[in-house]
């Protein structure tokens, strides 16, 4: 398991721009006040983070630099944590699924390849396809703050442990299935990690994308010689 990490911007807080404003067009008053809740606890959570350090910004604190309550914090965020992890939790079961709804006649390596392929032409943060300031920042939080990154692998393991259920349900194979999913599972964040590396460099998103379609290609190929046509749906 390695320290890279995936951010996503597909709800809530995390959107940006012409996104969010999609995302908000299709919601209620309330569920838009909610959104703009959400969003602005952030901020201000991220604000106060990067100036004093995550572990010194109390709950109470966000709150009182929210003009909000203790409680109204708790009521959008579990803990202090699921203030930046949360939007991980959405993603846990993307590769799982990906595997799982695969077509026919398609391999478990080859799903899982279309599918990075096409988050990250999409610009998909998820992928780290983004250079939204607040994805770039929850990132670099991420890395430097060892109670978050404990999360993040928590996280990790848990996808990991839903891709390999997915393949021994098909193939019977235990070991076969996390010795596989394992491999899926380490190209693709080892990719993510990358795509996060070269956005905060200051790469623009034409130049990561086609940086990262190369690369995504090489490491796919790599995989797939091992794999082979390993979990093939027949039907």
């Amino acid at each position: 398991m390695t320290d890279d990490t995936t951010v996503s911007a597909a709800d809530g807080p995390l959107a940006g721009g012409a996104r969010a404003d999609e995302v908000a067009e299709g919601m209620g008053l309330r569920e838009r006040k909610k959104m703009q809740t959400r969003s602005r606890l952030l901020s201000v959570a991220l604000r106060m983070f990067s100036e004093r350090g995550f572990d010194k910004v109390s709950v109470a604190e966000i709150a009182a630099a929210a003009d909000v309550s203790k409680m109204t914090v708790f009521n959008y965020f579990g803990s202090k944590e699921e203030l930046i992890c949360g939007p991980l939790e959405d993603h846990v079961g993307d590769v799982a699924r990906t595997v799982r709804e695969r077509r026919v006649g398609e391999s478990a390596s080859a799903a899982v390849h279309r599918a990075y392929l096409a988050a990250l032409v999409a610009h998909d943060p998820s992928v780290g396809a983004s250079d939204n300031p607040v994805a770039l920042s929850v990132r670099r939080l991420m890395q430097e703050t060892p109670s978050l990154l404990h999360r993040v692998y928590g996280l990790q393991y848990r996808a990991l442990a839903e891709l390999a259920e997915v393949l021994t349900e098909e193939t019977g194979d235990p070991i076969g299935s996390r010795l596989a999913a394992g491999l899926l599972f380490e190209v693709r964040t080892t990719l993510i990690g990358e795509n996060h590396r070269r956005a905060q460099g200051g790469a623009s998103m034409e130049e990561l994308v086609r940086e990262g379609r190369e690369t995504a290609e090489r490491a796919f190929a790599m995989v797939e010689q091992g794999l082979g046509d390993y979990a093939t749906r027949s039907g």
